[in-house]
């Protein structure tokens, strides 16, 4: 926890002030960042793996320390779907069709709060509302939070489709269907950008 109390201590000296929120700063995502969607279906497994190199903008974040929570607002990550690559041009239009990416191009996760817990100071209770296909929903989940040059945020979150309004897509007359949770697997290496 201190450790990661720490770094935000740093963004708030390095950040600058905001009429709404106490702190801001921005940060980066770098090249070694990976963001990968796993999913299976009756038959098989894919990973649709997102193109980090197209997060070159500095992304800002705004936030305040209440004890030893931090909330955010306008703190937003956002993912052009046609930048995830799921193996081939076939399974790539599928997962378009199925992100329903002409009407709703992007996916968007918002992070909300972070909690630090008292017995870990490398894990953190993140709370996030994540958009696709025009839907959002909230989740709490862990993360794994490490400083070396840069800090890195790791986790996983399982996400069932149907909580966005998507129905399982089925292949070759039905006999191939996709199962309905989805993992989204993230390591982000980011770096702050005062």
């Amino acid at each position: 926890m201190k450790r990661v109390l720490l770094f935000f201590i740093i963004l708030i000296f390095f950040g600058f002030t905001y009429a709404e929120y106490a702190n801001n700063t921005f940060v980066l995502i770098k090249p070694e960042s990976k963001l990968v969607i796993h999913g299976k279906t009756n038959v098989n497994k894919f990973n649709c793996a997102y193109n980090v190199l197209t997060l070159q903008d500095p992304i800002p974040v705004y936030f305040e320390l209440k004890g030893n929570r931090m909330v955010f607002k306008k703190t937003q990550l956002v993912l052009n779907n046609s930048c995830f690559s799921c193996g081939n041009k076939v399974m790539n239009k599928d997962f378009l069709k199925l992100l329903n990416s002409e009407t709703y191009p992007n996916i968007i996760i918002t992070l909300n709060e972070v909690e630090s817990y008292a017995e870990n100071d490398n894990i953190i209770q993140a709370n996030v509302d994540i958009e696709i296909a025009g839907v959002v929903n909230s989740y709490t989940f862990p993360m794994q939070v490490n400083m070396y040059d840069t800090m890195q945020i790791s986790g996983i979150l399982d996400v069932n489709i149907c909580d966005f309004n998507m129905k399982p897509p089925k292949k070759a007359l039905g006999l191939v269907v996709v199962n309905e949770i989805i993992q989204i697997d993230f390591a982000l290496q980011i770096k702050n950008q005062s």
